[in-house]
């Protein structure tokens, strides 16, 4: 099977939109309706007629767009069971377990609750990618607006356990000013300097940091690393056993600090 094809293209100020198309079978879906124009535009550049909508969680930048884009396409929108009420135009709902094809495509969806009550992922397992709007970022994760840290740590624990070569497509530019803040709470990690060297280049040319991959979330992102000594010495655990009261504790602390950072 031929791999999905992906384009990604920035959106509103810092957002990202991304058309997932599957020529063979004619099928086209917008992850997410950050802003309509640059959207319907993508489309028309690319010939594509949209058939799908992808809701991640209800913010503005995510689910803004819906309604506009539906009326002007006819699509189908799926988005999250958990929050379906505020979700525009929501047709198809789905949560934790639920699989769909996108064409010959099998997504899988997992509840990712934290940045939102009823937030979803989309796993494209067959071709290693996945769409996690504001769950994860490179080098950061979702500030918690609706959701408590011990259910934004099991969230990410669930997109941890992906293969190290998954793609992922998160929905913000937001990696440099992540790299600054992961450098505070772990600056001996050497991937880490390495790769905020690497962001800061490409930012240089006004090229995107997007997409990243879990193998390189889990080596640099303090989010995903309340494991390491010196980032639990840093938020004032430093004898932390790392039991699972212990790791939420650090990952809660260190979303804090990322809060006034």
């Amino acid at each position: 099977m031929k791999s999905i094809e992906i384009h990604m293209f920035p959106c509103l100020r810092d957002n990202y939109g991304f058309l997932l198309h599957d020529a063979e079978a004619g099928v086209t879906a917008t992850v997410d309706t950050p802003e309509v124009g640059p959207i319907l535009g993508a489309l028309e550049e690319r010939g594509w007629a949209l058939t799908h909508i992808l809701n991640t969680h209800h913010h503005p930048d995510h689910a803004g767009g819906n309604l506009a884009i539906k009326d002007a396409t006819g699509c189908q929108i799926i988005g999250p069971r958990a929050d379906a009420a505020r979700i525009p135009g929501i047709d198809i709902q789905v949560g934790e377990g639920d699989e769909f094809r996108l064409g010959g495509h099998p997504v899988r969806v997992f509840d990712t609750p934290g940045h939102t009550r009823g937030h979803i992922v989309y796993h494209l397992p067959e071709d290693r990618v996945a769409f996690v709007g504001d769950t994860l970022f490179a080098m950061g994760c979702g500030r918690l607006f609706e959701g408590t840290p011990s259910q934004m740590w099991t969230s990410l624990q669930k997109l941890m356990q992906w293969p190290d070569d998954t793609r992922v497509y998160c929905a913000h530019e937001y990696t440099q000013a992540n790299a600054r803040f992961a450098l505070s709470v772990e600056p001996d990690n050497e991937a880490l300097s390495e790769r905020a060297r690497e962001v800061d280049r490409l930012r240089a040319r006004n090229e995107p940091t997007v997409p990243t991959t879990i193998g390189i979330e889990k080596a640099t992102n303090p989010f995903l690393r309340p494991m390491s000594p010196e980032i639990s010495a840093k938020v004032g655990l430093a004898r932390a056993d790392h039991g699972a009261a212990e790791l939420v504790e650090v990952f809660a602390r260190t979303r804090a600090l990322k809060d006034s950072f």
